[in-house]
């Protein structure tokens, strides 16, 4: 009888659907910094449908396609003129994700959030950066560096900047975000096509 009963359990577990990650490919979401449990946790703030839904980044594809192709139009820090690359642009654009960032949940606590790209694997180069008035950029993080970066960001912030890929593939990129004593690290996979 037991042997039965424990090759039903295998038989039973094995049954289970595998868990699947939601892929976002257009619309708006952000990666946010939260207290949950009076811990400090990072999550995917998921706006792409009818109802903001809190995602844990494990559970998360940010895919980015052909429509996010752009041409480099002048020399750059991403490289010549010309050079073709992929970018999730910092003002929304129709059929690409518009991935931001934001503290908003945070306005109890005092002060700012460190937010930290701390390693990069994908097959290119990845740069988040925010494009100014006069058409600068101003470089948040980039993995070409030895230290991709680290950025201030005061709570109660919602903000967008560009996030740059040179090569089509799959990147993981581990973030941390720290607050005062609390601090949490996430990995946030991006597929590039």
């Amino acid at each position: 009888m037991r042997t039965i009963l424990l090759t039903l359990a295998v038989l039973l577990a094995g049954a289970a659907p595998a868990h699947a990650a939601v892929t976002l490919r257009s619309g708006h979401a952000d990666l946010g910094a939260r207290i949950i449990g009076g811990k400090l946790q990072t999550q995917v703030k998921d706006s792409t449908g009818s109802k903001v839904v809190w995602r844990e980044p494990s559970d998360v594809v940010i895919e980015v396609g052909s429509k996010a192709r752009h041409t480099l139009p002048s020399d750059s820090f991403l490289g010549r003129k010309g050079t073709r690359v992929w970018m999730i642009p910092q003002a929304q654009r129709s059929g690409v994700i518009w991935l931001g960032w934001n503290t908003e949940e945070l306005r109890s606590l005092r002060g700012s959030v460190a937010w930290t790209l701390e390693r990069v694997s994908g097959p290119g180069r990845v740069a988040v950066f925010q494009t100014g008035s006069f058409g600068k950029a101003d470089v948040l993080f980039d993995s070409q560096r030895s230290k991709p970066g680290t950025r201030s960001i005061a709570v109660g912030v919602h903000a967008h900047g560009n996030w740059a890929f040179t090569r089509a593939g799959t990147y993981k990129l581990r973030f941390k975000m720290s607050a005062g004593s609390r601090s949490d690290t996430t990995t946030l996979t991006i597929r590039v096509r």
